[in-house]
Order: C-alpha cells, then sequence, then structure tokens
C-alpha cells in the first residue's frame, strides 16, 4: 500500500498570525468557546467596560440594546474611550483599542484610572471587535464625536471627527458577530436579563436599562438596586428567613506571593439562613463567578469550622456524633458575595472563576472573624442556625445509609444466606441462556413452576399490583420490597439520572443474570395493566434492558379449542378473537368445545409448557419501543388517574400487541 504524502514539517511550517486573524481563527482562545457562550463572553466584554466607567463614578446609566437582526448596542455616559491621537505610542489610540490586543488605559503602575476594574487585559474591545461582521464605534469626548466602522476585523474609512452635538460624553457600540467565527450568535433575551439584573445587583445605584427590539417596536426593562446585595438578599428570601439578614464589609491588604505586587481586596457579604430557600452567589470585581474557586473554598472552609466550633461549644453534638460538612450548612444557607480586588485573579479571560491563595485566605479569615462576632451578638439566631444545620445533618445521613444499604440490596449476588422470597432460580449458571419468567401472584407460579425447564428457566412472582414507577420519586419505588427483589434478582443494578441518586448509579448490563426477561401475566385488562406496570418499572430503573432487547412479553391463549378429528382428540390454541373464528372456520362440521382462560394459575401444566414455556412452540413478543418518549406518553396514558379511562384504553388496544408475536 503506497504511503500517504505528508506536507513537510520545516523552518517553513511555523506560521505567525496576524491582525484579525488572530481571533477570528481562534476565538475560543479568548470567549473560552466558538459557540453561543463564546458569543455571550463578547457582548460581556464590552459591557465589562461600561461597568467599569460607571462603577468609577462616571455616568450612572448603562443601556443594552438587542436588535431583530441579532447585533448588539451597549451605551454607556462616561468619559469616552481615547480614540485620537497618542503622542506616546506614536498611533492612534483607536488602533490601540480596537486593533491591538493587550492594549488599553487599565494597565498604568499605580491603577489611576480604574481602582477596581472587570476588564483588565486590554483583549475585550479588540477581539470583540475582530470577532464581528461588523462593528460601529461613536465616542463623544473633549468636545468631540469619533466614528468608526469596522467590517471582518478591518476598519474602512477611516476615524471621523467633528464637534459634538450634545454635552454628554460617552462611549456607544453597536456590532453584530459574525457566523464565521461563532457557530451560533443568537443570544436569547433571557441571557441578557440575567446578566443585566446580576449587574445591577452587585453595582448598587447604577441601572441597567434593556432594549430589545419587537417588530418595529423597543420593549424596555430597567434594573436597580440601590442597596445592592442587601436588597439582592432579601429579594431571595422574602418571608422566609429564620434570621435576620446580616450585611458585612471589609478591606484587606496582601500578595499571592512575595514576588507579586500588593493587592488590595475590598470583600462585601450578606446572608441569612432560610428553612426553604438555599441558594449562594459569588462575584469578583462584579463578575458571577460561575465556577467560584478561591471565594466558594473560603466559604467553605470558614462557615463549616466555624459552626463546627461554635456546635461543639455550646455542647450540641451527640456523643460520637461525625462532625458537620457544608452541605449541612448550604441546605438553609442564602449568601452574596461581592469582592473587588485591584489586581486581576481570574483564571482565565472568560472570567468564571478566581484563583488567588491571598484572595482565599483574606476572605476565610474574614468569615470566620465575622461568624465569632455573630455568634455572640446573635446568640438565639445563632442557636437556630446550628439547630437547623444539625436536622440537615442528620437527614442527610440517614439518607446516606438509605442509599447505601439499597445499592448493596440492589447488586448483592442472591444464595442460600440472601435469598429473595418465592424466588425459583434455574440450574445452569449460564447467563446467555437463563431465562426469567415475571408472572403475576402465587397461583401462576405454581403452574409455570410444574411446566417450566428446571435447567435454564427461573421463576419470579410479583404480588398484585406493584407501584406505578413513572410517577414516584425514588424513595418511594426503593421503599417497595417487590421492586428492590426484583432488581436483586436482576442483578445488573439501576441506571438513574439526577444527583439525588447519583450513588445508585450502578448499572452493569454485563452483571445481568438473564438472557430474557419475561413478563407472563394473565390475558385480560388486569393482566394487562400489571404488565404495563412492569414494563414501567423497568423502563424507569434500566431502560438499556428494553432497548437492547432483553425484555419480553409471553403471550398467553385466551381459548382451549378441542374437537374430534377421525377419532383422535385434537386441541389448538387461540390468542384472541379472530384466531378464535379462523380455528372454528377451519374445524366447521366438527364436534368442538371451547375453554375461556381463567387466568395463568387455572392452565394445566401441559398447556403451559406447550404454549407459555417451550421455546419450540410460545409466542414472545420482543419489547423494543421506537424511541423512550414515545413509549413514556403511552405509559402516561396508561398509568395516569383516570382508572376507567385506563381500562378502556387497555381494553381497546391491548390486543394490537399480537401483531408483533414470534415464534423465540
Amino acid at each position: 500500500m503506497a504511503k500517504t504524502t505528508r506536507q513537510q514539517y520545516d523552518n517553513t511550517s511555523i506560521v505567525s498570525l496576524k491582525g484579525e486573524e488572530r481571533v477570528r481563527k481562534r476565538p475560543a482562545v479568548i470567549f473560552g468557546s466558538d459557540d453561543l457562550e463564546g458569543c455571550k463572553h463578547a457582548v460581556f466584554e464590552i459591557l465589562s467596560n461600561a461597568i467599569d466607567e460607571a462603577r468609577e463614578g462616571h455616568g450612572d446609566t448603562i443601556i443594552v440594546t438587542r436588535y431583530e437582526d441579532l447585533s448588539v448596542e451597549i451605551e454607556d455616559f462616561g468619559r469616552g474611550c481615547p480614540v485620537d491621537y497618542n503622542e506616546k505610542e506614536k498611533r492612534y489610540n483607536w488602533e490601540l483599542v480596537f486593533c491591538e490586543l493587550y492594549a488599553g488605559g487599565k494597565y498604568g503602575e499605580n491603577g489611576e484610572n480604574y481602582e477596581y476594574s472587570l476588564g483588565l487585559n486590554g483583549l475585550g474591545s479588540c477581539s470583540t471587535q475582530y470577532a464581528s461582521e461588523f462593528f460601529d464605534a461613536t465616542i463623544r469626548r473633549d468636545g468631540f464625536r469619533y466614528d468608526l466602522h469596522f467590517e471582518k476585523g478591518r476598519n474602512k474609512g477611516g476615524l471621523k471627527k467633528e464637534p459634538t452635538d450634545r454635552k454628554k460624553t460617552g462611549s456607544c457600540f453597536r456590532w453584530r458577530p459574525d457566523r464565521q467565527v461563532f457557530t451560533d450568535i443568537n443570544i436569547p433575551v433571557e441571557y441578557y436579563r440575567d446578566v443585566l439584573r446580576r449587574q445591577a445587583v452587585v453595582n448598587k445605584g447604577i441601572t441597567f436599562r434593556f432594549r430589545y427590539q419587537v417588530g418595529s417596536k423597543f420593549e424596555t426593562e430597567e434594573y436597580l438596586y440601590e442597596n445592592g446585595i442587601q436588597q439582592h438578599l432579601e429579594e431571595l428570601v422574602g418571608d422566609d428567613a429564620f434570621t435576620m439578614p446580616a450585611y458585612w464589609e471589609a478591606e484587606r491588604r496582601g500578595r499571592d506571593a512575595e514576588n507579586r505586587p500588593e493587592m488590595k481586596l475590598k470583600i462585601t457579604s450578606a446572608f441569612c439562613f432560610s428553612k426553604k430557600v438555599n441558594h449562594v452567589e459569588y462575584y469578583h470585581n462584579s463578575s458571577w463567578l460561575e465556577y467560584g474557586g478561591s471565594p466558594d473554598r473560603a466559604v467553605r472552609s470558614a462557615f463549616v469550622a466555624a459552626f463546627d466550633k461554635f456546635l461543639k461549644d455550646n455542647n450540641k453534638y451527640t456523643k460520637n456524633e461525625s462532625k458537620i460538612i457544608y452541605q449541612d450548612i448550604q441546605d438553609s444557607l442564602v449568601l452574596i458575595t461581592n469582592c473587588f480586588s485591584t489586581i486581576g485573579c481570574f483564571e482565565n479571560q472568560t472570567k468564571k472563576s478566581v484563583n488567588s491563595k491571598f484572595t482565599q485566605e483574606a476572605m476565610t479569615n474574614f468569615f470566620k472573624e465575622k461568624l465569632q462576632v455573630w455568634f455572640i451578638e446573635n446568640k438565639q439566631e445563632a442557636d437556630r442556625a446550628a439547630e437547623q444545620i444539625l436536622i440537615n445533618k442528620r437527614a442527610r445521613e440517614s439518607a446516606e445509609k438509605t442509599r447505601s444499604n439499597i445499592k448493596k440490596n440492589l447488586v448483592a449476588k442472591v444464595d442460600i444466606a440472601n435469598r429473595v422470597q418465592k424466588f425459583v432460580d434455574c440450574r445452569s449458571k449460564d447467563a446467555s441462556v437463563r431465562e426469567l419468567y415475571i408472572v403475576e401472584g402465587d397461583s401462576a407460579l405454581g403452574s409455570v413452576k410444574q411446566s417450566r425447564n428446571a435447567e435454564f428457566q427461573g421463576i419470579m412472582p410479583v404480588r398484585g399490583k406493584i407501584l406505578n414507577c413513572l410517577k414516584a420519586d425514588y424513595n418511594k419505588i426503593f421503599a417497595s420490597p417487590i421492586i428492590t427483589d426484583l432488581m436483586k434478582v436482576l442483578g445488573c443494578g439501576v441506571e438513574i439520572e439526577g444527583k439525588k441518586a447519583k450513588e445508585l448509579s450502578s448499572f452493569d448490563i454485563e452483571a445481568l443474570r438473564w438472557n430474557k426477561v419475561i413478563i407472563c401475566t394473565d390475558a385480560d385488562v388486569d393482566g394487562f395493566q400489571i404488565r404495563t406496570l412492569i414494563l414501567t418499572m423497568l423502563y424507569r430503573l434500566c431502560p438499556t434492558l428494553i432497548r437492547d432487547g432483553y425484555v419480553y412479553i409471553a403471550e398467553s391463549p385466551l381459548f382451549e379449542i378441542n374437537y374430534k378429528d377421525g377419532g383422535q382428540e385434537l386441541t389448538q390454541f387461540a390468542y384472541n378473537e379472530l384466531e378464535k373464528a379462523r380455528i372454528l372456520k377451519e374445524i366447521e362440521g366438527k364436534k368442538y368445545t371451547i375453554q375461556r382462560s381463567k387466568g395463568l394459575g387455572e392452565n394445566e401444566p401441559e398447556m403451559m409448557a406447550m404454549t407459555t414455556m417451550n421455546p419450540e412452540t410460545r409466542r414472545l413478543i420482543k419489547v423494543m419501543p421506537e424511541d423512550a418518549e414515545r413509549t413514556a406518553y403511552y405509559f402516561d396514558i396508561l398509568l395516569g388517574d383516570s382508572l376507567n379511562e385506563r381500562k378502556n384504553f387497555i381494553a381497546e388496544n391491548g390486543a394490537k400487541y399480537l401483531e408483533l408475536a414470534d415464534i423465540s
């Protein structure tokens, strides 16, 4: 086979991206991704600069507009971005701000322009401009209006300068993110609402006005929190707090390392405890820390240490009781923190996490100190909080013990020391041939047991109608011994979605002890209902068994037709009315008797072996739902609150399953 010719890798292979290509070809480096999330971050970059101006006291209103063509406009009333000629740099400032990465007004040695700044790296304006289909800037300052127009990262027409038409200074930018850079630019209205509300919370006194175009009109909303995080905390808890909201603030100075410059850190925090609400938000330089980082680690450490000491000092732990963990506190905690630092300590340009040794240590000590004072000055409230934390702790431990026991029970090996009541195993240990019959009640157990092949067919009876697993929560499901016994017999564990059931997600198809799981119920309305309940349980707890074709339905006949032909006693079985009519037509003229099945428990073993158990003659339906949503839809109909509706639906549609019948 000829080798594929590869491009030579030599000294000419190294390429330097220039100009707009630095962002347009690798947007994820700056924005975190090249999808909608990256596009959102580009908006936040421009918004950050407007916030920095307003927070320094230059303007108190920021206007954000979302147009129907998906372009965005952000206007502030600050000092206006300098864009004229820069004698020091021997270039126009607009070239530095909009066309040069790592250039801006926040690199001064003393930070004279911005004490606490969200935009720090000189990347935002330039990278957003580079990533736009078009980008228009209008700047008003020094008595002039400056206009710039860019297309796909390149300036068109240079800088236009004329006397300003208004007294107010400020910057206004309108741009449309480029679909050649981002896979999606349709930023939803809810994103703007969420971001602007959060920024109003941590920038008290600043009005954030949001306009979004609907047809030829603009809908307008405003966000303003005069009291910042205090007001937001009260908004979150309403009347559901059982401790009064506390508001703390302080300043700390320090360094991340000896060779790093000194950082000034301003910490503000508000918290209370509630039995109905638990909510924690972290901000740094007003950026919401979606991933937390140092502030989150500080809160966890400080609150656990402080409350653990309070519980010990006040003898609230019982003898030999384990100490609390943060989850026990968080379950009732409502807390908002916002820090500002003079030196940036974000983990990366997307500003979703902070990583700073000094920030973490300073905040940990801040919360420990404040909590110690709070315990003394608010003893009754501290007692209430501590008691609720202990309630949360003991409830958690009880739930963990229950989950642990359930998990062990679901995957435990079934043997003489760990028997499941009335389960009948088969002799073979080869899972590739073993078949499990799930039967309806003790009477069916008897007839199936007598007619089975004990070498490879096992039996598991279910007593009555099992729980409707489609709507029940997991605690209720696993409180049912019928369900836990059946899952133990299956041996493969359960596959459950959601955080609460994480510890139970131990499904292993390789541990399944059976090649076929066969549901065997009476051929009447009640039998159909029990069959559906069992299918629902399997669909909810181990849907892979259905998807991969391990689950079957055993069809038992409705009619036994006996007749004589040439002196011989013959028997045929009909599984529905159509088959009965066909058989009667075939034996027309002969004497016959028809016996309707009254249930599996009343069938003769010979009949059960021939019609339901023998692989050569039985009828099995392999359960293979077209998709999970459709299955859930029909299960919901069958398991709804209306008993009559359910019975009518089953009676009318149950026979349709026979169209899927196949000899297996």
